[in-house]
């Protein structure tokens, strides 16, 4: 038995929906390329959440959903699939917690799930589930670690004193911007189970009463929330604009690439902010 079902993971369609068709073992180049592969193919979006929806995570529907269809998931999703197949491929894939750090100075629950993977002693930060702000790429997990990632994007591990606590930071034009902070306690599944519980109900959770979806693509940046697309670059620089109602379903499909049924189209555009 393992710990993330990559026996039950039909890896072929999997590497076929991300256009992965390189060597299939526990190296560090595969993990890099499975990693850019899988986060410029599988857009991140919450439709479900914002639809009142469950989320479920057995991997089964989760396979049904990103692989099956032109759809994307959130972090619970994401990187239970990823996970799924690095331990299918023969690598040692361990989960995380971490409390997201992008929204000032607010102190925010411990909801999102991130995973480390050991290849040759050395451990990796994998997370496919950060949207338009996260890794194209792992991350080495060690504190002091910079890294300027193969789209330009640059990347740090910072230590904070006391309990072990690492933090994945980025830079931008204002100069390095905390990400997320997280600690070295193991996760499993039944744990991605209960903070997908809290995020997907919750009267505080962010994700819910609106549609978010991000996507990393080999130019630019893009992410939606609730109302507004923001475009950011390798510089630094960022575009942002309002979008309608009416605008939301084919700016989903268009720039993100998630393809929803007249219904949801109809009904994402009535949780719109400005819906009448």
């Amino acid at each position: 038995m393992t710990t993330w079902g990559g026996e039950q993971i039909d890896l072929d369609a999997y590497l076929a929906k991300i256009g992965y068709e390189g060597e299939r073992a526990p190296t560090l180049e595969v993990l890099h390329a499975l990693h850019r592969a899988h986060v410029t193919t599988i857009p991140f979006e919450n439709v479900e959440v914002a639809l009142g929806r469950e989320v479920p995570l057995d991997l089964k529907r989760v396979q049904e959903k990103l692989v099956g269809q032109a759809r994307g998931g959130y972090c619970y999703e994401q990187n239970t699939l990823l996970a799924a197949a690095l331990e299918r491929l023969g690598f040692q894939v361990a989960g995380r917690g971490a409390r997201n750090r992008t929204r000032g100075d607010a102190l925010l629950p411990v909801t999102h799930a991130v995973l480390v993977v050991t290849v040759e002693g050395e451990q990796w930060l994998v997370d496919a589930g950060f949207g338009w702000q996260g890794l194209l790429e792992p991350m080495p997990l060690r504190a002091g670690a910079q890294v300027r990632q193969s789209d330009g994007w640059t990347f740090a591990i910072a230590e904070e004193e006391g309990e072990g606590i690492l933090v994945l930071r980025s830079l931008r034009t204002e100069g390095w911007v905390d990400l997320y902070a997280f600690a070295p306690q193991t996760l499993y599944p039944v744990d991605f189970v209960l903070m997908n519980h809290y995020s997907s109900t919750h009267p505080r959770s962010s994700f819910l009463g609106k549609v978010v979806a991000h996507r990393i693509a080999p130019d630019a940046r893009y992410g939606f929330v609730a109302d507004s697309l923001r475009t950011g670059r390798s510089d630094g620089s960022f575009d942002e604009r309002p979008v309608a109602p009416e605008e939301l379903a084919d700016l989903l499909a268009e720039v993100f690439r998630i393809g929803l049924s007249a219904e949801d189209a109809a009904a994402v555009g009535r949780v719109h902010p400005d819906a009448g």
